[in-house]
C-alpha cells in the first residue's frame, strides 16, 4: 500500500481545529481546560490567542471535570480537551457531572486505533468509547476533516441542552498517525 496514501493531506490538518475553535465561539464557550496534547495544538493555540476565552492548562485531566462543573454553576460554558488516554484519569470524576446535572462536554484526540505505533496507547485507546459510555457519556466520533463540525456542535448541544457529559472522538485517522520519533 502506498505510504503517502495513509497521511493526512496538509490542508485538512489547518482546516479541522478551526472548524472546532468555531463551533465553540459559536455555543458561547468561553472557559477550555486541557491537557496539553499534540492532536489539539492548532485549536489549542486558537484559544490562547483569543482575548474571550480562559484556558486553564491541568496537570491531570480530572481537574478538568471539576472545574467545568465549577465553571457551569458560576455560569460559564466551558469545554476540556484531552487524548484517549487521559480519559482513565476522569472515570471517577464523571460522576460529578451526573450527581449535579452538569453539561461536561469533551473532545479527545484518540490514541491506540488507527496506524497506532506506540503498544502502551492501545489498551485506553481501545476502551474509550466503552469507558466513556460505562460513566454515562454520549459518545460521537469524527474520523474525517467534513464530519469534524458538526459533530463537535452536535456533541456541545447534546451536553448544554441535557446537562450531561458529551463527548467527541476525533480518530487518528483525522489527526494524523504518530510515528516513533514524531509529534
Amino acid at each position: 500500500m502506498d505510504r503517502q496514501k495513509l497521511e493526512m493531506r496538509p490542508d485538512a490538518a489547518a482546516e479541522w481545529p478551526d472548524a472546532i475553535y468555531e463551533a465553540l465561539k459559536a455555543n458561547g464557550i468561553t472557559q477550555v481546560a486541557l491537557v496539553p496534547d499534540a492532536g489539539h495544538s492548532r485549536l489549542i493555540k486558537r484559544c490562547l490567542a483569543d482575548n474571550e476565552m480562559t484556558v486553564v492548562t491541568l496537570t491531570t485531566e480530572e481537574e478538568g471535570v471539576a472545574l467545568l462543573c465549577g465553571a457551569w454553576l458560576g455560569g460559564v460554558k466551558g469545554v476540556l480537551l484531552m487524548q484517549s488516554s487521559g480519559v482513565g484519569n476522569c472515570v471517577n470524576m464523571l460522576s460529578l457531572s451526573h450527581i449535579h446535572r452538569t453539561p461536561l462536554p469533551m473532545i479527545v484526540t484518540m490514541r491506540g486505533d488507527f496506524a497506532e505505533f506506540n503498544p502502551a496507547q492501545i489498551p485506553m485507546g481501545q476502551a474509550t468509547p466503552a469507558v466513556l459510555e460505562a460513566m454515562g457519556t454520549i459518545v460521537h466520533r469524527a474520523d474525517r476533516p467534513e464530519d469534524v463540525a458538526a459533530t463537535v456542535d452536535a456533541t456541545l448541544r447534546l451536553a448544554f441542552n441535557t446537562f450531561r457529559p458529551a463527548a467527541t472522538l476525533l480518530g487518528q485517522r483525522l489527526i494524523g498517525a504518530k510515528t516513533f520519533g514524531k509529534d
